[in-house]
């Protein structure tokens, strides 16, 4: 029997009780959430309508993850879990070559002090 969610403001799409039952749930990093959804979760009812899904977000404690909960009919939910999945995923690589033009620039630095 899966939890039902604490929101009051329950989308139109979503179908009481039916698609609040067995919600979809995983975890991204925090940090990645607060990119996606903007400041202050404002992001977050474009997503639900984009997915027409309703999410629910939970921080963990003592740790850097947040978990997500997604409401919504089967399809409803895995789309948006992929969704949710391929952004962070997309942000993930977008740091790590951010990353590595840093150490190129840093080495290219380094080897200027070398000519000096």
């Amino acid at each position: 029997m899966g939890t039902f969610p604490t929101r009051k403001d329950i989308p139109p799409w979503v179908k009481i009780p039916e698609d609040l039952k067995d919600p979809e749930v995983f975890q991204v990093h925090t940090r990645v959430l607060k990119f996606l959804f903007g400041p202050h979760g404002s992001r977050i009812p474009h997503f639900e309508k984009v997915s027409r899904a309703m999410f629910e977000l939970k921080t963990l404690e003592s740790s850097e993850l947040t978990e997500v909960l997604v409401y919504g009919s089967y399809n409803h939910k895995l789309r948006a879990k992929w969704m949710l999945q391929s952004m962070a995923e997309r942000y993930r690589l977008r740091q790590e070559r951010g990353m590595l033009h840093l150490e190129e620039a840093m080495k290219t630095l380094e080897l200027g002090k070398c000519w000096e």
